[in-house]
């Protein structure tokens, strides 16, 4: 089991917040991966898996012309994709993850360009003036190493939220459960 996966279902269901993912090109991975930690269903609503672009539309109502005019592989698709997710399943926060896994270039993007996005209930400190944050990312290897390093970066960027937004009497708590500092 992920420990990233499992600390992240620990903290949503400390705060009592729930998560929905929206995936293409990990194709149901990230779900799969907090759905591995037991209690996930006190944090987890679901997935929108939407591989193909219009999808990408219809279902998480990510604007049209952007799909037209820069195709799916676009950080402003990922943030939509998260913002979008989070609205259609009801969820406190969002995750997004869209990109080229290859073999092939896609939308004139480069194998191994990923974007993923996280969209929530951010924090006045966050440095996010609400709306979503996303992740550029630049990935060598294989279709399945790409795909697995997109969900362990998707997962991760969650997780950093969620940590700058404990407030001092959780992070206490996580000490005192640690045994320390």
């Amino acid at each position: 089991m992920n420990s990233t996966a499992a600390e992240l279902v620990r903290l949503l269901t400390v705060r009592g917040q729930s998560l929905a993912v929206a995936e293409s090109l990990t194709g149901g991975l990230v779900a799969a991966e907090i759905t591995t930690v037991p209690g996930a269903s006190k944090a987890f609503r679901g997935s929108v898996t939407a591989y193909a672009t219009e999808l990408k539309h219809e279902l998480l109502g990510v604007d049209a012309t952007l799909l037209a005019q820069r195709g799916a592989v676009d950080p402003q698709v990922a943030a939509q994709m998260a913002a979008g997710v989070r609205k259609a399943l009801g969820a406190d926060w969002g995750l997004a993850t869209t990109g080229v896994a290859g073999p092939e270039p896609q939308d004139g993007r480069p194998v191994g360009t990923v974007f993923v996005a996280v969209d929530g209930p951010f924090a006045a400190h966050s440095g996010s003036a609400g709306g979503g944050k996303v992740a550029a990312l630049r990935l060598n290897g294989d279709r399945a190493e790409i795909r697995r390093e997109s969900v362990r970066s998707v997962l991760a960027l969650l997780l950093k939220e969620l940590a700058n937004e404990q407030t001092g009497n959780e992070r206490t708590q996580d000490t005192e459960q640690n045994g320390g500092f």
